[in-house]
């Protein structure tokens, strides 16, 4: 009894998937039809969508009989397994662009100039791999910590030529050696003078200029959707496109504290930051940078709002004495680091139009270890 119901059930399936096929077949292929074709497939499939719902078994089975021959001059398309899937991740792809446009803008920190709130790319002198470090453990420990060993050794020997800090490739400064360039990380050469040279800055053929952990930046998301519903307040971490900006490389993306609204006056009386001629006090975000606090036990302390002095800059109106003033448009908005000594800011370059912001950043991401992994203040 048992078997026979399974069976009859099993029969009723196959007549429906035959079914199924036959209408995706009429429906996609009926330009290459013969004559009369199409006419024979419909009524076919007419008679097994009647016998699937109310046929007896012998019925159901000489319906699929009937069925597949008819079918038997077009088999279905062999299809692999990515192309049976291409539609979903068609449209998992088309979703994830929506919500990265519209959404939320996942946006990589590329240097120090807002530590300690936010780390760029960073190093750490090691003068050999962990065991950690080594294949084939280490990149899972980078998934993980965002670490990665690295060794820059140099082909050629010859004179070592520093270069300015490449826009293409930030956190890095470029070393140039018999025409070759090699990139160690900023803060090993800026901060540590880690590179290891001869006094007359000369390296021999083969020789180590740097090795350590390079730890990657903070990874954040930039939250598009909140300007369209509020105005932007001081004290955000702000994302913004450098289009336009003056002495700001173009078609990327920078990321400040916004200190400055529309319509209002800066200046910088060190460690303080002025508006209209008082000092500000709120919000805690910028206020904890005038105070000099401590993020927390693993970070240095907040450096104060510092001005530029002689440093070049492109703005005219550059604060580089205390009593140098800013006075902001109606649509401008004044962006600085928290890490004020070493922020290449709207101190050096001017306001950021309105048109150019992007969103705040609200959230640290990955690494997944990092001590700034969630909410961003």
């Amino acid at each position: 009894m048992f078997q026979k119901y399974f069976r009859t059930r099993a029969a009723r399936k196959r007549l429906r998937d035959l079914t199924s096929h036959a209408r995706g077949l009429r429906h996609y292929r009926r330009d290459l039809m013969p004559a009369g074709a199409e006419e024979r497939l419909a009524a076919v499939i007419a008679a097994a969508e009647r016998t699937a719902r109310r046929g007896t078994p012998a019925a159901v089975a000489d319906q699929a009989a009937t069925l597949e021959k008819e079918l038997d001059p077009w088999p279905p398309p062999r299809r692999g397994g990515w192309s049976e899937n291409y539609e979903v991740l068609l449209v998992a792809f088309g979703v994830a662009m929506a919500f990265r446009c519209y959404f939320f803008q996942p946006f990589k920190i590329p240097t120090g100039s807002m530590q300690p709130t936010l780390y760029g790319i960073h190093s750490e002198e090691r003068a050999a791999p962990g065991w950690l470090d080594r294949l084939p453990l280490k990149p899972f420990k980078w998934i993980v910590t965002g670490d990665w060993y690295r060794e820059v050794r140099v082909g050629a020997g010859g004179q070592v030529i520093p270069l300015y800090q490449d826009d293409r490739k930030p956190g890095y400064i470029g070393l140039q050696v018999a025409g070759r360039r090699y990139y160690v990380p900023a803060d090993a050469v800026r901060d540590r003078g880690a590179i290891r040279l001869n006094r007359d800055m000369r390296v021999e053929s083969g020789a180590l200029l740097w090795a350590g952990i390079v730890h990657s930046g903070d990874h954040v998301f930039v939250n598009r959707v909140a300007w369209n519903f509020r105005r932007p307040r001081r004290g955000e971490v702000m994302v913004f496109s450098t289009r336009g900006i003056r002495g700001l490389p173009p078609g990327t993306h920078y990321i400040k504290r916004m200190t400055g609204l529309p319509g209002q006056t800066l200046a910088i009386q060190p460690p303080d930051l002025l508006v209209n001629g008082q000092i500000v006090t709120e919000p805690y975000t910028v206020a904890r940078v005038a105070r000099r606090e401590k993020l927390a036990a693993w970070a240095p302390p907040y450096a104060g709002y510092q001005l530029i002095g002689e440093q070049p800059a492109e703005y005219a109106a550059a604060l580089r004495r205390p009593g140098d003033q800013v006075v902001l448009g109606a649509d401008e908005y004044y962006a600085m680091g928290d890490n004020t000594l070493n922020s290449r800011d709207s101190r050096y370059w001017g306001p950021v139009p309105e048109r150019n912001l992007l969103g705040p950043a609200c959230l640290v991401y990955w690494p997944f270890l990092s001590p700034r992994f969630g909410a961003i203040d």
